[in-house]
């Protein structure tokens, strides 16, 4: 039985885990208020009226991917480019190739940073493989440029959030709906987060901040995980509408 990702990949390790996965939502969040081509994804006006929504998503799409037999993780990409056909014929205009790179750019980097946040530091093969993974993604997507390699990824991510990233009213409204959807607590906790995983580049646009008050936090989370109380965090964090979907977030890996 072939799979999309291989079984002994880091990749599936990184997405079998619901707090890893949340702080991947988190730093994505961050630097999709920020991205200039932010205005597709208010097009259809789904992310903006549900943010948390469009994460359990988004997760669903990439975890049927990550934990899928080869032939069916290549119908959902199947699924997903469609998706995005669709949108660019309502609006009779193309989604840069750039801003398709730029999504895969967030799942390779924000994969590495959330589990050497919450787990341990990967090896630089280990970071290989989560580029190889989510590059054959973007390949099967037909994206166009992609790096061949790690280290040309590397020089890649960095011109990117240089030249795609601004600040401006879509990541204001943007902000404002995820405080309106989490509440002041929930919504603080995202920032905190965020200040933890995206670069500093990120940071300096959205001022962030400099000193996660959330960081001595995460070690009282892995204690908390350790004795089996993490899943009542993680519901305290989200939305309780969404209790089944943050449920659903942690995988077995010896069923996939």
């Amino acid at each position: 039985m072939e799979y999309f990702v291989k079984k002994e990949s880091i990749v599936r390790e990184i997405w079998s885990k619901g707090d890893t996965i949340l702080f991947i939502f988190a730093g994505s969040a961050a630097e999709f208020a920020l991205n200039k081509a932010v205005d597709w994804l208010y097009f259809t006006g789904r992310l903006p009226a549900d943010p948390v929504g469009r994460l359990f998503s988004t997760v669903s799409y990439a975890r049927q991917i990550i934990f899928s037999e080869r032939h069916v993780a290549l119908q959902a990409i199947e699924r997903i480019t469609a998706i995005h056909q669709t949108v660019e014929n309502n609006r009779n205009s193309k989604i840069p190739d750039w801003a398709y790179r730029d999504v895969l750019f967030m799942l390779i980097e924000y994969s590495i940073n959330s589990f050497e946040l919450l787990e341990r530091k990967l090896k630089y093969e280990d970071k290989q493989d989560v580029f190889a993974v989510f590059n054959e993604l973007g390949i099967h997507m037909g994206l166009k440029d992609l790096p061949s390699n790690y280290e040309e990824w590397l020089v890649m991510r960095s011109h990117h959030l240089n030249e795609n990233l601004v600040h401006s009213k879509f990541t204001t409204d943007l902000y404002l709906q995820y405080r309106k959807q989490l509440g002041w607590l929930r919504y603080q906790i995202l920032i905190q987060s965020q200040i933890l995983v995206v670069p500093k580049h990120v940071n300096t646009l959205l001022s962030l901040g400099k000193i996660p008050a959330l960081k001595p936090g995460i070690l009282l989370y892995k204690i908390a995980r350790f004795l089996n109380f993490h899943t009542l965090i993680k519901n305290l964090i989200l939305p309780v509408e969404y209790k089944k979907q943050i449920a659903d977030l942690d995988t077995h890996l010896s069923k996939t």
